[in-house]
């Protein structure tokens, strides 16, 4: 598939799910998970971006900052908010949702996992450099040997997930640092459906449509690269909180 094709195959899905221009989405939404007005049927809407569609250029363009963010996470969203209506996961919260949710449950698990997983992985993405605090640096020498093997280890369960799917560090509930990775939209708060239990605090999409318009087929270079956008402060918070 060439990127004029991909490009509108993607463009027809999000038109599918969506009405309006790109970024309608992002003008007008509040914080996942939070209620969109007093409407029971659209529980959920998609986070604004704190940063421009460009901002993270070279290492991941404008194009496709666009379609993930406002198509594909606009379509999860979407999606959610029809998949809850009238079940008894339209009273819960996003995380209570994700807690409860079944392998029967099939748009509810997906669409739900969809919107966690997306929401969360813009708050790790920085167009400003950062570096992990000293108190998680020393968590992952602890766990991992040096922060080098852990990016080593990170970026491997990022390329050996086959097919779509997600990689992760997670605070388990012990306490510890481990990485694991996920097929599709599930995630570590899964507890009916992951073996790996855990808080995420880092997180890597790895679906093609998150990289496929800069670098193709080629998912370590985008893997590579996204080691120049983590957002560092924001791991650092959701570590500490984990430890709560």
């Amino acid at each position: 598939m060439n990127k004029r094709e991909f490009i509108k195959l993607t463009s027809l899905a999000g038109v599918a799910a969506l009405s309006g221009p790109l970024s309608s989405l992002a003008a007008v939404a509040p914080s996942a998970g939070k209620p969109a007005g007093n409407d029971p049927k659209a529980p959920f809407t998609v986070p604004a971006l704190t940063y421009a569609y460009d901002a993270l250029e070279p290492y991941i363009d404008k194009l496709t900052m666009e379609i993930h963010h406002d198509k594909h996470h606009g379509a999860y969203v979407k999606n959610l908010n029809e998949a809850v209506n009238g079940t008894p996961f339209a009273t819960l919260t996003l995380e209570e949702i994700l807690a409860k949710v079944t392998d029967k449950d099939k748009a509810i698990r997906n669409n739900g996992g969809g919107h966690y997983n997306h929401s969360l992985f813009w708050t790790l993405l920085s167009p400003k450099k950062t570096n992990p605090s000293d108190k998680l640096k020393s968590a992952i020498n602890k766990h991992f040997g040096s922060f080098e093997q852990f990016q080593a280890k990170f970026s491997d369960a990022a390329k050996t997930q086959f097919g779509s799917g997600w990689a992760w560090l997670i605070v388990t509930p012990d306490k510890k640092l481990a990485v694991i990775n996920t097929p599709n939209q599930d995630n570590p708060l899964m507890r009916n459906i992951v073996k790996d239990l855990g808080t995420p605090i880092l997180a890597l999409d790895v679906w093609e449509h998150a990289y496929y318009l800069k670098y193709q087929n080629k998912r370590p270079d985008y893997i590579s690269a996204f080691w120049n956008v983590v957002n560092w402060e924001e791991v650092d918070k959701r570590y500490n909180n984990a430890l709560k």
